[in-house]
């Protein structure tokens, strides 16, 4: 089957909007955790699951030789040269919550590099969206990075893990950047973090221990948009945390003096 990065965009906004459109529906009158993972406040819930579900439905009829790599569920080997890597739930917290923060997010890999995505925002159905070489779009219309100011007047989103020893590590880090930036913001969600960047309403992002169904369409998105997006080498030395384990991305022109400010600040080897 055709591997055109703008075929495999238009097939992941067509399900992520069906998936958003289950979790609205879902989420009327409120939702269970049903589930925890890396910790107790790790959740999981019945959205998740089925969003997932129907996201693996979606593209397996669409695509039946292509892989899925999924939050949620067990990965589905293919023989296409595609994979799929789908979170049902970004800011499962915030969907829990009914915060605005959630969304799925939907990215196509072929031969192991991101050519394709998309990121809809659940409680409004806003989506990012984006196909290597083709640019960045926000509802179809084409959207940007915002030029970059100084390192003290840029607002950096970051996140937060779930594991104890995870939270102090990103803490400590944050604590020494925040004197160094205009202020930091704290969203709930890596994929619209980074779509948040690409359409200029931030200057950066950061974060240690994202996975890749978290950054990996939301990363497209930034880079079509005028951006760059790196995974870099952080300094937590934990079990089950590779060396690469710090999502970053800013406006091309902003890279240079944030990694450094990153790496002063202890985010970075």
């Amino acid at each position: 089957m055709s591997a055109d990065p703008a075929a495999l965009r238009d097939l992941a906004r067509t399900i992520a909007h069906e998936g958003a459109a289950l979790a609205r529906e879902m989420r009327v009158g409120g939702i269970d955790v049903a589930d925890t993972k890396t910790s107790a406040v790790d959740v999981v819930t019945e959205a998740d699951r089925a969003v997932e579900a129907l996201v693996r439905e979606r593209i397996t009829a669409a695509r039946p030789d292509d892989a899925i790599l999924g939050e949620e569920g067990d990965d589905l080997p293919g023989t296409s040269g595609v994979r799929w890597v789908v979170d049902p739930i970004d800011g499962t917290v915030n969907y829990l919550y009914g915060l605005p923060d959630c969304a799925v997010s939907i990215a196509a890999e072929v031969d192991g590099e991101v050519v394709a995505g998309a990121v809809v925002a659940i409680p409004t159905g806003t989506e990012y969206a984006a196909a290597r070489g083709l640019g960045a779009t926000r509802d179809g219309a084409p959207i940007g990075v915002r030029p970059t100011p100084p390192l003290a007047e840029r607002l950096v989103l970051t996140g937060f893990g779930y594991q104890r020893v995870v939270r102090e590590h990103q803490a400590a880090c944050v604590a020494r950047l925040l004197p160094e930036v205009r202020d930091i913001r704290r969203m709930g969600s890596c994929s619209l973090d980074l779509c948040h960047v690409a359409e200029g309403s931030a200057d950066a992002y950061v974060e240690a221990g994202p996975q890749p169904w978290d950054w990996s369409a939301g990363g497209l998105v930034l880079r079509e948009a005028g951006g760059r997006f790196e995974l870099l080498d952080g300094t937590m030395r934990l079990p089950g945390f590779p060396l690469r384990n710090v999502v970053v991305g800013t406006p091309a022109d902003g890279w240079d003096d944030f990694v450094d400010a990153l790496r002063s600040t202890g985010f970075l080897a």
